[in-house]
């Protein structure tokens, strides 16, 4: 049996109709519902000690039961997830989670710019690697966020009323540079 795996399940049934045509086995099409792992909630996740290494939890236990007797079951596995850094990293997540199925296993990377029959196809039919550079900047991506995240939002929570606000990546840095036009819009020079 062979199986691909895909991110959204909006994809999973015109992926499986145009991998049917050309895989004499058959084919199950599965999707992951995005991220299997994450970093955890309510802690950092972080280990500052050791490299600033993730510390993933399992995000969506229901989908890894489901998903895992596919796994076991399949002969070759596709991951067939977006073609962007977040879909490498559920790719790799997928690798992690499943490792002990996917044991001596070939799985495959695939990806697809559009989901038409000659796109499906030649995506599977290419098949490579997990994009490491890609997914490294994934896994630095939330890293980063969780760590901006978690050590500035709290001290916004002590300088403005209400906890429903946060500082991530892109705000604290968007915020970096409207504080510097705002100060520079209150100086003045003046020569007499």
């Amino acid at each position: 049996m062979i199986l691909i795996l895909v991110e959204s399940p909006n994809k999973a049934r015109a992926v499986a109709q145009y991998a049917r045509e050309i895989f004499a086995e058959k084919v199950f099409v599965r999707s992951t519902l995005g991220h299997l792992r994450d970093l955890p909630a309510g802690t950092l996740g972080v280990n500052i000690l050791q490299g600033f290494a993730p510390e993933y939890a399992i995000r969506n236990n229901k989908a890894v039961s489901y998903l895992r007797p596919f796994v076991r079951d399949a002969s070759q596995v596709y991951l067939a997830m977006d073609l962007d850094r977040e879909g490498e990293a559920i790719a790799w997540h997928v690798t992690k989670v499943f490792a002990a199925e996917l044991r001596g296993k070939p799985v495959l990377r695939v990806s697809f710019n559009a989901i038409t029959r000659e796109a499906v196809q030649t995506g599977l039919r290419r098949g490579g690697e997990i994009d490491k550079a890609l997914m490294m900047a994934a896994v630095a991506r939330r890293v980063i966020d969780r760590l901006i995240g978690y050590k500035i939002s709290p001290r916004l929570w002590a300088h403005v009323d209400g906890k429903d606000l946060s500082a991530g990546r892109v705000q604290t840095a968007a915020l970096r540079i409207l504080a510097g036009r705002a100060k520079e819009s209150w100086e003045v020079d003046v020569e007499f």
